[in-house]
């Protein structure tokens, strides 16, 4: 019984580091300079909000873009997005609150923060947060830069070391065991 328990433990924990390293792939756009990009946000339903805002933690108190009054609000927005962001659906329908970057530059590279103010605590929370990679390259010698690639050549090098180590175990054990009955 011994023998199955650590063999199990070991792929309970790599079936759990896959999924964490899948969730963050998942919040990982990668561009090239010049593509427009969605960075994905939805706004669970049981969530009352009042405006909503995208931020930078680097821009201090200027944000991305923030929608209030049924309007985007310019006013503190960082120059370098001005007239390149919107949402991706102004009625937001759906808790849709996406995120457009148009033409983006190696200075867009970052982690961006979706935020609503919540109308019940009045209060800004986080709802979603979306790492931008921007290559730096242009043209035919480029790096791929495919998160899906690094994440799938991760993943599968972290699967065959688990593998080898579980058969290790399990044979480890096995050999125990029969030890223990022999004698």
């Amino acid at each position: 019984m011994a023998s199955l328990t650590l063999p199990s433990l070991c792929w309970a924990l790599l079936f759990l580091f896959v999924v964490v390293l899948a969730a963050q792939a998942q919040n990982t756009i990668t561009a090239e300079p010049g593509q427009a990009v969605v960075l994905p946000c939805r706004v669970p339903s049981d969530k009352i909000m009042q405006g909503m805002k995208w931020s930078r933690a680097d821009l201090g108190k200027e944000y991305v873009l923030l929608f209030r009054d049924e309007q985007l609000d310019p006013e503190e927005q960082h120059p370098s997005f001005k007239n390149r962001v919107d949402l991706q659906d102004r009625k937001m329908n759906n808790g849709n609150v996406s995120l457009v970057l148009k033409n983006v530059t190696t200075a867009d590279d970052g982690s961006y923060n979706c935020n609503i103010f919540n109308k019940v605590t009045k209060s800004w929370e986080s709802i979603n947060t979306v790492s931008l990679t921007v290559s730096g390259q242009t043209g035919g010698d480029t790096e791929d830069g495919s998160v899906g690639l690094k994440v799938g050549l991760i993943v599968s090098a972290v699967l065959l070391v688990a593998a080898v180590v579980g058969f290790l175990i399990y044979r480890k054990h096995k050999q125990q065991h029969q030890c223990q009955n022999s004698y």
